[in-house]
């Protein structure tokens, strides 16, 4: 069996309450979990991008993936998300193949890509709205408040089509917030951002991992996240030569 049966059952209806949130999340500290990728290879036209990797992500650690452009960061995201299949190798999750697992591990992923996930049409309080229906919500949470810490008080009524590209993304990243996945996968969140929406970022990432979360992210941006472990892994390393 999965190593994920307890903390899934910990985690019990979308109805729990803050404090079965929190022993969730001690739960799995205390059980080992992990995100592995082991011998992974990826090969685009006829193009190896990367090959042999490996690496671990657990509970309060970063992993940040650099490479210049080309050299598969986004790629190898997708591959972790279970949005693309590599040419070798395999990802675990909980030291279980994710497709074993899928639905435990898709239940503590959040993904957020080069677009924001979205819809223009909608404010940010309906968007936010709605990717809570998308996943087990966390239940302390007030879509309002989550805007509003992403510099967005004002703006909670008005389509996201009129807001800028940094608001637009301001309330991509407060998704993250509604949802209770342990597992960030983040491509370059920092874009479009000011500088006080990068150290508002980065605060969110401290409390994440502080809490016992985990983030893998690309971006060209240096990550200052507190004393947290963050771990360097460098795509131009692992490509053809």
């Amino acid at each position: 069996m999965s190593k994920t049966a307890e903390p899934s059952e910990a985690r019990g209806s979308s109805q729990a309450t803050p404090s079965d949130y929190a022993s969730s999340l001690a739960t799995y500290r205390a059980g080992g979990v992990s995100l592995e990728a082991r011998d992974l290879e990826c090969i685009r036209d006829d193009r190896v991008l990367f090959s042999g990797l490996s690496f671990a992500v657990r509970p309060g650690e970063v992993l940040q993936v650099e490479g210049p452009n080309g050299s598969g960061k986004t790629s190898l995201l997708r591959i972790v998300c279970g949005l693309l299949l590599p040419s070798q190798g395999e990802v675990l999750w909980c030291e279980e193949p994710v497709n074993r697992v899928r639905a435990d591990f898709l239940a503590e992923l959040s993904y957020l890509g080069h677009h924001n996930g979205i819809k223009g049409e909608l404010t940010p309080l309906e968007n936010l709205h709605f990717a809570a229906t998308l996943s087990l919500r966390r239940p302390d949470t007030d879509p309002a408040a989550v805007l509003a810490r992403f510099a967005l008080r004002g703006f909670e009524d008005v389509p996201c089509r009129t807001l800028s590209a940094g608001q637009n993304r301001r309330v991509g990243l407060a998704r993250l917030l509604m949802s209770r996945g342990l597992l960030w996968v983040l491509d370059e969140p920092f874009s479009s951002l000011d500088r006080k929406g990068i150290r508002d970022l980065e605060a969110t990432f401290e409390e994440h991992v502080g809490n016992g979360g985990m983030i893998v992210l690309t971006t060209h941006h240096p990550v200052d996240i507190g004393g947290c472990k963050v771990q360097f892994l460098d795509l131009a390393e692992k490509g053809e030569s």
